[in-house]
């Protein structure tokens, strides 16, 4: 080992799936020493040809290194394939996507065992792993002297963010970053239904539809700065009382496209519910607070 060749941390990742394939695949690029395990043995056949160490059980692969990812299908299969091994001494870093609920009880089960904890959720698709500039990275949140540890290492496969001591935070912050998405996405396919079956190319419609989503995000501030001050009415230009008298219209207009109204319904009956309740000057912050009872 030469000056110019510095030593990388080993690691042992639990989970080969799409995801954890890519992972290991990233940090063997890097030059880490990777042990892996996987319930289907087949998965780690290419990985050894790349460089992997393959473990037979997941005992073996906990036992091999300090530090120990895992990346499987749900917090139950983590309790499942750990309930065998020793983690006394482990560094436990989770990127199996689960609840903020679970993050925290897998925290303290882990420090029962003997382990430090870091969750971790995952905010990239298996393609941007590991790739310089794709936009990856991982919420953490736990021990943030593990992250200060290992955090040259996890950020080969993608950058990190630290959300906070509490476990439960990465994935809480993960799910509501995704859960905006999807939202974005409901929009987005009621948009393109209700022009689907008119002379309207799709190809013309998207930019004009994309400039007016980014046009809006604004308002992502704007949410947050009174959801701080508590003032939902300072300044509104586009009272909830006006946004409702509109909605009519939204309805009517996709039922005269033959355009079912599942996607739109919901949050408009959450507006007219705030309005009942008085908040007809707001503008939609205070449905924030109606939804979060």
């Amino acid at each position: 080992m030469t000056h110019d060749s510095p030593i990388r941390t080993p690691l042992s990742l639990l989970g080969l799936g799409v995801m954890g394939t890519a992972l290991a695949r990233a940090w063997l690029a890097a030059g880490h020493p990777v042990t892996v395990w996987n319930r289907t043995p087949t998965r780690a056949e290419a990985l050894a040809a790349e460089g992997a160490t393959v473990a037979d059980t997941a005992a073996e692969a906990v036992a091999a290194n300090t530090l120990v990812v895992v990346c499987l299908l749900d917090d139950s299969s983590v309790g499942e394939v750990l309930a065998g091994t020793d983690l006394t001494g482990r560094d436990l870093v989770n990127l199996t996507t689960g609840t903020p609920a679970e993050a925290r009880d897998r925290a303290a089960w882990a420090a029962r065992r003997g382990a430090r904890y870091l969750d971790g959720g995952i905010m990239a698709v298996p393609p941007m792993i590991g790739v310089p500039d794709s936009g990856a990275h991982v919420f953490y949140s736990g021990s943030r002297e593990l992250l200060d540890r290992h955090g040259p290492t996890l950020a080969v496969a993608a950058g990190t963010t630290y959300v906070g001591e509490d476990p439960g935070f990465a994935a809480l912050h993960d799910v509501a970053l995704l859960s905006a998405m999807y939202g974005m996405f409901a929009g987005i396919t009621h948009a393109f239904a209700l022009v689907r079956h008119e002379a309207v190319d799709p190809v013309a419609f998207a930019p004009l539809l994309a400039d007016w989503l980014v046009a809006m995000t604004p308002s992502v501030h704007d949410t947050a700065a009174r959801l701080r001050s508590g003032d939902h009415t300072k300044e509104v230009v586009s009272t909830l009382a006006m946004q409702v008298a509109g909605t009519p219209t939204f309805l009517r207009t996709a039922e005269q496209q033959g355009v079912g109204t599942e996607l739109l319904r919901p949050f408009f009956e959450l507006m007219r519910r705030r309005l009942d309740g008085g908040g007809g000057a707001e503008g939609l912050t205070g449905l924030v607070d109606l939804l979060a009872r």
